[in-house]
């Protein structure tokens, strides 16, 4: 049960010197993985690169890119992107191509126990501890030979969805508590339950819901009672995207006025995190929040490009496209956020 509440994603997927600048329209996407800190998980980097594109092969996911390409200079900045739960770093490759091609490095840190490889302790123990890795995958990627004359990290970005966006808004100057998620649980728990219970189960309408919402707050109460302020921040992040964030723990004072620029992108069809507890919440306490983007009939799946194919049972229900939903709107919100960070970072 303890692993089963908090899985939210893991269904989804079973050196050369640095090169003069090139032209966006003549550069390929450059691919490869680096060491972080003792402990902690690989780092994806996707980045400008002047080498050949071939095929790769990465999960269900086919991409045209060039593994350890000789890396070209692009823009200087870097952007970090936090996954969700039981998450990969080939579920928002889209958007980091998309990055990639305005000049941007992008960086991707395997969350510890709570990726696709490693999914044993998702929900509050690793959103603890995700912020500091994202400090760590900066630190790798500016240590290492290959980017270390590309970069300039005094104004990074960080984007984040899902729990990755619950990662992002701590990042944003927010405070949360594991006791806060009891007490959002408690209060809201028949019309929140994917929140709270994640893919355990599901409410379906009949006489063994009452039994399921009683169990599921039993398991809850006893893990979550900690009141302690959970904070971090890191002084080079200068911009943050949180998409479809989970949010329903934060002090929401905490985000009324956030360090950096914060913008959302939001999701009407989101049944894994309902928007008024989650990502409308922070919005409505927070004017100075830009509403990036709402998808009008998009779920939470509409964040995850490539979309993960063949989803069935409890997690396809959470994360398939709605019938009618247009994956063009994805893309279209990939530029968005891209020019968000062009418009914060560059100079």
């Amino acid at each position: 049960m303890r692993q089963a509440v908090w899985l939210l994603l893991a269904a989804i997927l079973a050196v050369a010197p640095p090169a003069a600048m090139v032209p966006a329209a003549e550069a390929s996407v450059g691919l490869t993985q680096i060491t972080g800190k003792p402990g902690e998980a690989l780092v994806t980097v996707y980045y400008p690169s002047t080498s050949e594109a071939k095929e790769l092969k990465r999960g269900p996911f086919a991409f045209q890119m060039a593994w350890d390409g000789a890396a070209a200079r692009g823009n200087r900045r870097l952007i970090v992107i936090s996954h969700g739960s039981g998450g990969s770093p080939w579920v928002h490759a889209n958007l980091a191509q998309t990055l990639v091609a305005d000049g941007f490095v992008v960086a991707m840190p395997a969350h510890r126990g709570d990726n696709y490889g490693d999914p044993g302790t998702p929900g509050p123990e690793s959103w603890k501890i995700r912020p500091l890795e994202i400090s760590h995958a900066i630190d790798a990627v500016s240590q290492d030979a290959r980017f270390q004359q590309l970069l300039t990290l005094d104004k990074i970005g960080m984007y984040g969805m899902s729990a990755g966006g619950h990662t992002a808004l701590t990042l944003a100057g927010g405070r949360w508590s594991p006791a806060g998620l009891t007490r959002h649980c408690e209060a809201h728990i028949a019309e929140d339950f994917a929140a709270c219970v994640g893919l355990a189960t599901q409410l379906r309408g009949n006489f063994l819901d009452g039994p399921k919402m009683t169990l599921a707050l039993w398991v809850i109460r006893s893990r979550f009672k900690d009141a302690t302020w959970q904070t971090h921040t890191d002084p080079r992040i200068a911009a943050i995207v949180a998409a479809v964030p989970y949010a329903a723990d934060f002090d929401m004072a905490s985000l009324a006025t956030p360090r950096v620029p914060l913008a959302l992108v939001t999701a009407r069809g989101d049944k894994w995190l309902v928007p008024r507890f989650h990502s409308d919440a922070v919005l409505a306490g927070c004017a100075s929040c830009e509403r990036l983007a709402d998808f009008a009939t998009g779920g939470h799946g509409a964040l995850l490009s490539p979309h993960p194919p063949g989803l069935t049972g409890l997690v396809g229900d959470l994360l398939n496209d709605p019938p009618g939903f247009d994956r063009a709107e994805t893309a279209g919100v990939d530029r968005k956020v891209s020019a968000f960070f062009r418009k914060l970072l560059l100079p």
